[in-house]
Formats: structure tokens, sequence, C-alpha cells
């Protein structure tokens, strides 16, 4: 039985491939599946759309990552910020309440997007 990184030498140089091999290695080579969240997401079909910009990037998958990571950050850091403003304060109002969280919500979904996504 040949070893995995001879397998993969083999199949690198091109030689033949037994039907066991070629199993092994469609094992060993597995495309990963990479999972972002919602601005990761958006940043990836962003890029799709700009091709030059997604090949200046070295490694996409990563990139992705940091955008989510990042967004994560950024939204905690405005939450805070905003929530302190009396645009944005609590009445006791349950609807007032919940349009301005909505309201909040999207000032910070749109600044996520212009700072991070869509650069």
């Amino acid at each position: 039985m040949i070893k995995d990184e001879e397998l993969l030498e083999k199949a690198e140089r091109g030689e033949g491939l037994t039907v066991e091999e070629v199993k092994r290695y469609q094992e060993l080579v597995k495309p990963v599946h990479h999972v972002y969240g919602k601005y990761g997401t958006l940043a990836r079909l962003y890029l799709e759309e700009q091709p030059a910009k997604l090949w200046a990037i070295e490694n996409v998958p990563a990139y992705l990552h940091k955008v989510d990571e990042q967004a994560d950050e950024l939204y905690e850091t405005l939450y805070e910020k905003l929530s302190k403003s009396e645009q944005y304060k609590r009445t006791g109002d349950y609807m007032t309440d919940v349009q301005r969280l909505t309201a909040m919500q999207q000032v910070i979904d749109e600044e996520i997007r212009n700072e991070l996504v869509y650069v």
C-alpha cells in the first residue's frame, strides 16, 4: 500500500492511478467548505462581482472570516455608543422602543457595509 504523501506526488506527476488510489486521492484532497456570517457572505458576493479586487486578496477565506470578526466588533462598539444617544434611548413604550431599536440596527448595518463590506 502506497503512503498518502507518495500518492499525492504520484497524482501531481500525472502518473496513472488505480481505482483504489483515485478514491484515496479524492479523500485526501476534499475541498474545504467555508461558512461565513452575514457580512462575510456579503463581502464574498461583492468580491465575486469585482474580479480585480478578488485577485488582489491573497487568502480569500481568511479575509472573509476577518470581515465577520471586524463586523462583530464594530457592531458591539456602535451599539454601545448609539444606545446612549437620546435618539435611541428606551422610552418604556414597546412599539416606540422597537422602532428605535430597528432604526439603530439599520444605521449600524449601513455603517458596517460601508466600512467593511463594500471596500
